[in-house]
């Protein structure tokens, strides 16, 4: 029997507007926007439908908005009667999506604890110090070891494993710039600096992972009721023991999203629905294995169309 997966997309996927038509729509994507605005304090529903570029930008908006939108959108697909998932899987801050789809974490939880999140990796690294680069058209081992050459002392390591021929680098900014002209040295078809705030999933996060480690702990977890794929080992596990480990580990581990892909693959995935904003993992998933089939849920057209793919 072929098994489904849904996707939760993380940082860059927002967008001034996402989110308004399922609230507008669907009762049970406006509860989830008003529980979101309840748990944080402030409108969030207004800053992701008719707020400012800048202020959605800023890491500590952006995680919550965007798992605010996503869990949304799931929780509209789900009124519309879609297919349990074999397994659920998000890109970073995605991963809390999924936990929440997959009934491990709380939603109000899950919200608050990104929003610190967001808040603690913005703080970890002063601004220009750190930097993200992607590395198009070379594999790990090569990223690796050019990584390696160009830290010099300073930090610089593969940081999301996106797909077979996309890898992003982060680390001191000096590091990532000398690691993206080895890299091209080495073979890479192009190396591009990131617009990014902070230098994600590198050593440089570990202020951040101390913080939220914390309060991680205070968490309440529930096993999955469908298996979750976790960032740090792409592994799939509905254990609600290993989740503040895995979720306290990657704020400074590789996103490995290619090895989470292939594991679903494995075992036997051939549909992948991204849940939430914007078509990112979609991309990716094609990059990886073009056998799949593939939609998206972001609104009530993009809804209706995945519910025709799963018949």
């Amino acid at each position: 029997m072929a098994k489904i997966a849904y996707i939760f997309p993380g940082q860059g996927s927002q967008a001034v507007g996402m989110g308004k038509d399922l609230f507008d729509n669907f009762a049970e994507a406006r509860e989830v926007f008003e529980q979101a605005d309840d748990a944080l304090g402030f409108s969030l529903s207004e800053m992701c439908f008719a707020g400012d570029e800048a202020d959605l930008q800023l890491t500590a908006n952006t995680q919550p908005a965007i798992l605010t939108a996503s869990i949304a959108a799931f929780r509209a697909a789900e009124s519309q009667g879609i297919a349990k998932p074999d397994f659920v899987a998000g890109h970073s801050l995605g991963e809390y999506s999924a936990l929440v789809a997959a009934g491990v974490l709380d939603f109000g939880d899950a919200v608050r604890t990104v929003r610190k999140r967001g808040t603690y990796m913005q703080e970890a690294v002063p601004v220009g110090v750190g930097a993200m680069a992607a590395i198009l058209g070379l594999d790990l081992a090569t990223v690796e070891e050019g990584c390696a050459e160009a830290a010099q002392g300073q930090v610089c390591s593969p940081a999301n494993i996106n797909s077979p021929s996309q890898i992003v680098i982060a680390g001191n900014t000096e590091a990532v710039e000398r690691a993206c002209e080895i890299l091209k040295e080495k073979g890479a078809k192009r190396a591009i600096m990131l617009n990014v705030s902070a230098p994600f999933h590198c050593a440089l996060m570990m202020p951040a992972q101390e913080k939220l480690a914390a309060d991680l702990a205070e968490l309440n977890y529930e096993d999955a009721n469908v298996p979750v794929v976790h960032n740090v080992d792409a592994q799939a596990s509905n254990d609600a023991s290993a989740v503040c480990d895995k979720l306290t580990k990657q704020v400074s581990s590789p996103v490995r999203w290619l090895q989470s892909v292939e594991t679903m693959s494995a075992a036997g995935v051939e549909t992948f629905i991204e849940i939430g904003p914007g078509k990112v993992l979609s991309g990716l998933v094609r990059q990886i294995n073009r056998e799949v089939r593939y939609g998206n849920i972001e609104d009530s057209v993009s809804l209706k169309s995945t519910l025709e793919i799963l018949g």
